[in-house]
Order: C-alpha cells, then structure tokens, then sequence
C-alpha cells in the first residue's frame, strides 16, 4: 500500500498523506525508549540517540536505570518503574537524564505501561529536550492570546486560500462570525469586498514569498452596510521550520478614521483650491453676463453636473428685488448662465440664456430668492423635478438625464436678493449636502458682489452712453461747401464710455467749424463734462474767433472744471476762399487727403490739452489747409488708431493705407476705418468725422455781404 491510498479504521475511508520534515514533532525531536518488565532497554529510537547521545548498539539491553540515571536518582526511577509497571498509572514530569557525555540533562518525560498479546507488559517512555518544549508551550501561550485579543484583523489561509484561522477582530471588521469564514475562500465568505484582488495578493504571495503590505481598499460590510470602510491589509507567507508552505496570513487594520480624516481633507483642499479658483476668474470684468458664466462655469468644474445663474428681472432693471414684473407670489427672472460638466441633453431642460421666465411661489427657484436662503434637496424625486424644471417635458428630460440631487443658493449683496444660483447633479452619484450648501453659498456671496458690482457699473455706463448720445449732434446741418460724414463708437468695455464728441457747426457767412474732441476719463462725469464743452465751444464759434482763440478760451474753461483735461482739434472751414484753418490741443493730427496724392497727416504743432491753463499764446498755433474739390480733411480721436500692443507710428500708416482705398465714399471710409482699426474689445471709445471738398463749391465772389 502506498502512502496516498486510503484504508478504513471506522465508518469511513481515511486519506493517509506523507508529510514532509520540519513539523512541530521534527521540532521537539520526541524519543521514543521501551523497556521489558525488569527495567531492560528493548527499543531505542533514533531521536533517542539525538537527545541521550547512547547508539541503539550501545543502549539495547542494558538497564535504563543504570545507563541514564544518575546514581543519587536511581532509587527513584526504580520506586517510579515499579509503579507505572504495576498498574499505578502512567508518568509525567521532568526528570534529569544523564548524557553519553556525562553532564545531565533535563528531558520532559510521558511514562507509560504496554501490554502485548501474551500478557508481558513493558514501559513506553516518549521524551524530549525540557528547553524545547518549555519554547514551544512559550510560543503558544503568546500567540495564541496574542490572536484572540488583537487588535488586528488576523486570519490564516491554507494553500488553496481557505480560512483556517479568523481572530474575533477579523469577526468584527467583516461582521461575520468564524464559522462563517473556515474552509471557504475569500470569494465565498466575504463577496462583498473586492476579492478579485484579494485572492490576486494571497496568490502572489504564496508563489514569490515576498510580503504585500499596507494594501489599502475600501468597502462595505453587513457590520456597517451603509457606511464606506477602509482597511490597510498585509500578506505574509506562511512556512514550517522545515521550510515548505503551508498558507498565508493577512493582517487587517480597520483605518476607516484615517481615511475619513484624509478625505475630509481633500476635500477641504478641494473647496479651498476652487474657492481660490473663483476669487480668480470669476469677476474678471465689470460684464454682468461676462460674470454670470464665469461663475456658471468654476461650478461645473467641482461641485455640480449642470449650474445656472438667473438673476431677478427687477435687479437688471434697477428696481429693489421685489417681484415687480411679476403677479404677487411669483418672481420673474432672467437666465443669465448655463454650464455643464460634460456634453448632456439636459441642458435642454434650463431656461434658454437670455429669456424672461416667471415662476411660481411654489418653485424651488422662487422659494430659494423669497426667503433668501438656500434650498437642498439632497435626494429628488418626481414631485421635486416637477418644481425644479420649467415644464413637465423638462421634468422627465431630467429624470431621464439621472437628476439625483439638487441645490439652490440665494445671490445676495449688500442686504439685497439678486437671483439664485441652481445646480443639479446627475453623473456625479454623490448627493448634496450640508458642507457643499457651505461651499456654494460662499461662492455665491463672493460672485454676487461682483455681479452687484457689474450691474451697477453697466447702469452707470448706460446712463453714461444715453447722456453722451443725447449730448452729440444728430446729423449734422448741411454745411456749405462740404460733405460731412461722422461716426461715434463706444468702448467695447462699459469703462471706456465718456468723454469723446464731434460737432459741425454753422458759422457767419456759411464758414463751418469742425470739431473732434476727447474728455480724459470715463463714465457720467467725462460725458458730462463733454456736454460742457460742446457747449462752450458751440459760443465760442458763434463769435467767428481764430481756431487757436478758440482752443485758448476752451484752455482756460476746462482749468476751471476741476482738474479736467481734454485734447481737441478745431477747424474752421470757408467755402468762398476753399480754405481750412486748424489748431490742435494735445490732439491727434488730421488726415489730409487731396486728389492724385497719397494721404498725408496734416503737419502742425500738437499743442498742449485743454485744462492745463495759464500757457498763453504759446500753446497753440493755426495751421492754413488750400482745399480743391474732392479734397477731404479727416479728423478723429485717438482710441482709432492707438492700441497697447502696437507701435503709434505703424497705426499712422495703417491709418493712411485704408484711406488710399479709391472711390469711396465719405460714409464708406468711415465704415472701412472702423472695421480695420478698432478690435472688438477696445478699451476706448472713438469719434469720427470725414469732411469732402464739394465739387461746386460757392464762387469766391458770392461771399454773402
């Protein structure tokens, strides 16, 4: 028969393996001494020899007493053999045994009497070295106490990775008793933990022997089903003191704290971080709409799918934030920013950017601006979406696009509503909750002081474009001689609007005064200071004085305009002489364009701003134009032609190559200077005015009298 068949010792087949060296018998090296009735040495087992030092040829036959016991114990081994042999029970204790060496050693002893079929009866001793075995029962005391009350998760897993061994921690941290564990697999005890990379670490240890540690992963168990735990576990190969591989350990520590700890950290560096981010980029200008979607879109990039921002109808409007514009109960609101995270068919559902909308008391939206607090909805429902979305389709759009949770932030400044600030979740699986209302309200407090900023800031440059437009002339009188065309252009940005103007005014005996002018600063004050000076510059040209006169009167009224200053280029045109005489105050020169020639910029001395004061004559100088038919005298103010990126010299010629375009009309230039010099984004306004010599000018003789 060999080792690996089975044979019957009861009601059932036993499975004999062989087993290799170096298991806990190989350890403590057990000898094995039988001795007939009168105390002879019949059987000597090799381990014998190992712990005794006596060969079997030297020990078999010879009297136990005499070979191994010290002369001064003989009395009582004899008193003790007697006793086992008697039927007195077997033996157990240390006992000092004498070494071929002749020292004595101390031997953990098991007497026992043996009886053979005849009747004979023999004692069995089974002993081995008291300091090994004293180890090994050390060894036990501590680990065995060691596992039960760890607290570490302990299990042990044989080579085909079922439990052998679950300490009660590991019972706690799995909520599973150990029973439930031993003689399964991970995969079938614990499935509700990432067993694909358990087993895969268990695996890898057995093969190579190299410990895995500190293997972090998360998950939920039946003893906390709804909360996230993490663990930190580590593999060790497990080997008998011979060497051969009989499973591994895991070692489990529960760092659910920890891990909390650190995510609660990341995510207070997440909402600092995006806090930084939007002191950033959200008011960068005084746009309101520009600030509405900057705002819009820093949400989307943290803390929402879909975020919009509709502001109060009444705010735009100037009024306090009541409903006005809307039936009592309700608001009225203006979309005014929509931004999503990833490319979603729920956008759909939002308020179009730029609509009007009235919504009902019972809104989410509506509750959120009447009550000036936010509104969370950490887990929404269909009722829910009903009042979130703008109409029923809407609803179901959302509920199809996975709308899960949903938050509206009131955007207050100054003690005022302005609108609110809607997010929805829908790809994100996280609902909510209490620390994101903290973060969307701060961000909210901080955009809304930039959207108040931007509304009021767009009111003021409004009033001051209304102002500046009603203070310039509408189409200028027909003048003689002439054929005026003129352009005004506000500042892409509301703080360029101000102080730029243009005038043609009739003069004695059909002269015409050009004027172009341009009020340093911006806003109300610069248009109204404008207004002031088209004015004053209107009576002064009714008294017929020399444009250099003029700009000296004009000098000297802008001093007094608290600390105002302006440049201007005046020019008084006379039909009868076809001359044109023009000053300049710190102005960009004219343009002056004369057929068959190429366009040339008027030489004459600039002259110093108006409102610098007390330079007398010094400052400014008439130059004389000879103007023919079809000559034109091209006069503007300096946001045409300078910029921040460009060299002023390459503008000039810029400037003078459109207008060496031929066949246009004086409109059509003015269209084309417009179109090629300003940029979309110009920081400043601009004045135009192209002044065309007629063809059939008055004669020199019709001068009225």
């Amino acid at each position: 028969m060999v080792a690996s068949e089975a044979f019957s010792t009861g009601p059932g087949p036993v499975r004999m393996f062989p087993s290799e060296p170096g298991g806990l018998l190989d350890v403590l090296s057990v000898a094995a001494v039988v001795l007939d009735a009168e105390g002879r040495i019949t059987l000597w087992s090799p381990q014998a020899q190992d712990l005794f030092g006596w060969s079997a040829a030297e020990a078999l036959g010879r009297y136990a007493a005499e070979l191994l016991v010290a002369e001064e114990d003989v009395d009582l081994v004899l008193e003790l053999f007697a006793k086992v042999m008697g039927g007195g029970g077997a033996w157990a204790g240390v006992f000092p045994v004498r070494h071929k060496d002749g020292s004595t050693r101390p031997a953990e002893f098991r007497n026992m009497r043996l009886q053979d079929e005849r009747g004979g009866v023999y004692a069995l001793g089974i002993a081995c070295d008291e300091a090994v075995l004293r180890g090994v029962e050390r060894d036990l005391a501590l680990s065995v106490p060691l596992v039960a009350q760890s607290p570490l998760g302990l299990a042990v897993l044989d080579t085909g990775l079922r439990y052998v061994l679950v300490n009660p921690t590991l019972e706690r941290i799995n909520g599973l008793p150990a029973e439930e564990h031993l003689g399964r697999t991970p995969r079938e005890a614990v499935p509700f933990l990432d067993t694909d990379v358990i087993e895969a670490s268990m695996r890898q240890v057995l093969d190579t022997g190299v410990p895995l540690l500190d293997q972090y992963g998360t998950g939920h168990t039946p003893a906390d089903p709804h909360e996230e735990r993490a663990w930190s576990g580590s593999y060790y190969r497990l080997e008998d003191p011979g060497g051969r591989v009989i499973g591994v350990a895991l070692v489990v520590v529960d760092v659910t704290a920890s891990h909390r700890a650190a995510r609660e950290a990341a995510e207070a560096r997440r909402r600092l971080d995006l806090i930084a981010r939007a002191s950033v980029t959200v008011g960068t200008t005084l746009d309101l709409e520009r600030t509405a979607h900057e705002l819009a879109d820093v949400l989307v990039a943290d803390l929402a799918d879909l975020a919009s921002v509709d502001l109060l109808d009444s705010i735009l409007e100037g009024r306090q934030t009541s409903a006005a514009g809307a039936p009592p109960g309700q608001a009225l609101f203006m979309a005014m920013a929509l931004a999503s995270s990833y490319e979603t068919a729920a956008v759909r559902a939002a308020d179009p950017v730029g609509e009007r909308t009235t919504y009902a008391a019972d809104r989410l939206v509506t509750r959120c601006v009447t009550s000036g607090r936010p509104v969370l909805v950490p887990h929404v429902t269909a009722a829910d979406l009903e009042r979130i979305a703008r109409d029923g389709a809407a609803a179901d759009l959302l509920a199809r696009e996975g709308a899960h949770s949903y938050l509206a932030v009131p955007l207050r400044a100054r003690g005022q509503v302005l609108g609110a600030l809607g997010l929805l979740r829908t790809r994100d699986p996280r609902p909510f909750g209490h620390d994101d209302v903290t973060l969307a309200g701060e961000l909210a407090t901080r955009a809304a002081i930039a959207i108040d900023n931007a509304r009021w800031y767009q009111h003021a440059a409004d009033t001051a474009l209304t102002l500046q437009r009603h203070l310039l002339p509408h189409p200028p009188p027909r003048a003689a001689g002439l054929r005026i065309a003129y352009r005004y252009q506000p500042a892409a940005a509301a703080s360029g609007i101000g102080g730029d103007w243009f005038d043609a005014i009739p003069q004695p005996e059909d002269q015409t005064a050009l004027v172009v002018g341009d009020v340093m600063g911006h806003g109300v004050h610069a248009a109204a200071t404008m207004g002031q000076l088209r004015t004053a510059t209107r009576t002064l040209a009714d008294l017929g004085l020399d444009p250099a006169e003029v700009l000296r009167h004009l000098d000297h009224i802008t001093a007094e305009l608290d600390g105002t200053m302006a440049t201007c280029v005046y020019a008084t045109w006379d039909p009868y002489g076809s001359r044109c005489r023009v000053a300049l105050a710190g102005h960009p020169p004219p343009v002056v364009i004369r057929a068959g020639r190429a366009p040339e910029l008027v030489d004459l001395p600039v002259g110093v701003p108006l409102g610098t004061g007390g330079l007398g004559d010094a400052g400014f100088e008439s130059g004389l134009l000879d103007l023919l038919p079809g000559d034109r005298l091209i006069l503007y103010t300096d946001g045409l032609v300078e910029t921040r990126d460009d060299a002023l010299d390459d503008r000039f010629d810029l400037l003078l190559g459109l207008l060496s375009a031929p066949g246009l009309s004086p409109e059509a230039a003015c269209d084309r200077l417009l179109a090629a010099l300003r940029h979309r984004d110009a920081a400043d306004d601009v004045a135009l005015v192209i002044a065309q010599v007629e063809d059939h000018p008055p004669a020199a003789g019709a001068r009225p009298s």
